[in-house]
């Protein structure tokens, strides 16, 4: 589970829904990322989030553990892959929860550097996680990916250009690796959440977005969490290659 650092994020919310389900957890963070974001860091560090996961594990067997790793790094996925298994045995779930955001903007203020960093980490990185997650899976059933994206192909994003197109990468790559991962009993699906409040909005542009959801509330990182609970259960088992857009009915 990559991508877990703060208790208002996506992250932790999946995290907790997959211990109460009965399963050992491990996590990913870099708070590195989210210290030089206008949201912050979580105001009682990535501890906090770890012993609220470790609070909702279901089985007396199940474990939590946790690392902290930037995955701009080539070898970083492999290696976040390789410690995870280490402690944990067979990988049956990977969420790719992840992402870089900030240091963008529209066309016109972008350089290459800009464009390679959001590139590496939101793009490659996921998929290099997908890949080595796939060698150590020995083609039990309930192999289960998700990979995270933002809506891109729904609508414009012009002050993100860079987060657009990585994140968008992901969707257009989904179908391609659902099909070549279903030859190792393993199903990969891509969720876009749409605006969830994760305290990164400031006051004013949540309350202008609040009145596009038809139940005027933004969606909560429980929303997303919910649908990907779903999807790595055995209820799930039949739903591959798609991109899912759960977004409570947002109007663009």
């Amino acid at each position: 589970m990559t991508g877990a650092s703060r208790r208002a994020g996506i992250g932790h919310a999946i995290a907790r829904r997959l211990a109460a389900l009965g399963a050992s957890v491990f996590l990913h963070h870099y708070i590195s990322h989210d210290h030089d974001q206008p949201w912050g860091t979580d105001p009682e560090g990535p501890r906090a989030v770890i012993d609220s996961v470790t609070d909702a594990l279901a089985c007396n067997t199940a474990t939590l553990h946790h690392s902290e790793l930037d995955l701009a790094v080539p070898d970083a996925p492999k290696q976040l892959i390789t410690a995870a298994a280490s402690v944990l045995g067979h990988l049956d779930i990977l969420v790719c929860n992840h992402g870089r955001s900030g240091d963008d903007g529209p066309l016109g203020t972008l350089d290459a550097d800009m464009l390679d960093t959001h590139w590496a980490v939101n793009t490659r990185s996921t998929i290099l996680l997908a890949q080595a997650f796939a060698a150590q899976h020995d083609g039990r059933p309930g192999g289960r990916i998700i990979f995270m994206t933002s809506g891109q192909d729904l609508g414009p994003m012009r002050g993100e250009v860079a987060y657009a197109a990585s994140k968008g990468a992901l969707a257009s790559i989904t179908r391609t690796l659902a099909d070549h991962l279903a030859d190792q009993s393993i199903t990969l699906n891509t969720i876009n959440p749409g605006p969830v409040d994760t305290g990164y909005a400031p006051p004013e542009v949540h309350e202008a977005l609040r009145h596009r959801f038809p139940q005027a509330r933004w969606g909560a990182p429980d929303d997303a969490a919910r649908l990907i609970a779903w999807l790595v259960t055995d209820d799930g088992a039949w739903v591959t290659g798609q991109t899912i857009n759960t977004e409570g009915g947002f109007r663009r």
